[in-house]
Order: structure tokens, then sequence, then C-alpha cells
């Protein structure tokens, strides 16, 4: 089956002047073009769903890019593709870490809202929040997060 430029950009979620820039960057190799246009085929997706993840994780377009000339270069970069993916990955768990983080902490804000809104009053909960200077996330206190 076939797909136009405007049906690949709606499945990705993306525009589709996003893919005509991936495109003249050479960062989608293998699409056929048909007078002029191009056309996306069932076995491009296999790329784009790599295309989409590298994006999704913020990789520099450059390294999107040495990564395809790598892979257009064939076997002989397997390892080089494969070390490639292993830093993405690690990058990826760290901000996996962050946005855990980043999600306890509205947790708190959210109890510690849920509490303030049922008094009036932030008085009840602003002495639970940590006063020293760090960027450690404050917790929700054990007999606070059960209702007791």
């Amino acid at each position: 089956m076939t797909y136009s430029i405007k049906e690949v950009a709606d499945m990705m979620n993306v525009e589709p002047s996003t893919l005509r820039y991936y495109d003249s960057m050479g960062l989608l190799p293998g699409v056929k073009r048909v007078n002029g246009r191009r056309i996306f085929e069932d076995k491009d997706f296999k790329w784009l769903r790599v295309l989409n993840c590298m994006k999704k994780i913020n990789m520099p377009i450059d390294k999107i890019k040495a990564y395809v000339e790598l892979a257009e270069k064939g076997d002989s970069t397997l390892q080089k593709r494969f070390d490639m993916i292993l830093e993405q990955k690690e990058i990826v768990l760290g901000q996996i870490d962050e946005l855990k983080n980043c999600l306890k902490e509205f947790e708190y804000k959210e109890w510690y809202y849920t509490e303030a809104i049922k008094a009036g009053t932030e008085k009840v909960v602003e002495n639970v929040t940590s006063c020293s200077p760090t960027l450690e996330v404050d917790t929700i206190p054990k007999n606070k997060k059960e209702g007791k």
C-alpha cells in the first residue's frame, strides 16, 4: 500500500512540512518519488518508527543524520549503530528518571493543594514543605497519604 506525505504526517502527528524537512536533511532514505511527490510504502514505516522515536527523545538532527548515513552503508556499520542506540538508550533512561522525579513533585503538589483546598488555607500544609535549600522532591507525609 502507498501513503501520501499528508497521511504519514497525520500518522506521526507531525506537519507535512516536518517530513519535507526530514527528507531535505536526508533522514528519509528510500522514500520513492513519483512525479516529484513523495510516496511512502509499508516498508518505509520501519524507518519512520525509528525516526519518530529519535525525534521524540530530542535526538539532535546531526546525530540522526549520522545514524542514517551509517545505516545506508550497511552491515559494516552494525557496531557503530548499536553503540549509538545504546548511548541514546542511556539518555532516555536518564530522562525517565528526571520525569519520575517531576511526577513525584506533582503528586506532592496534588496532595498539598487537595489538603489546602479542603481546609480553605495553605497554613495546614505549608510547614510540611522543606525549607532547606535543596532541589529534592518533598514527600507526602505517610499519615497524610492514607487520609489519616
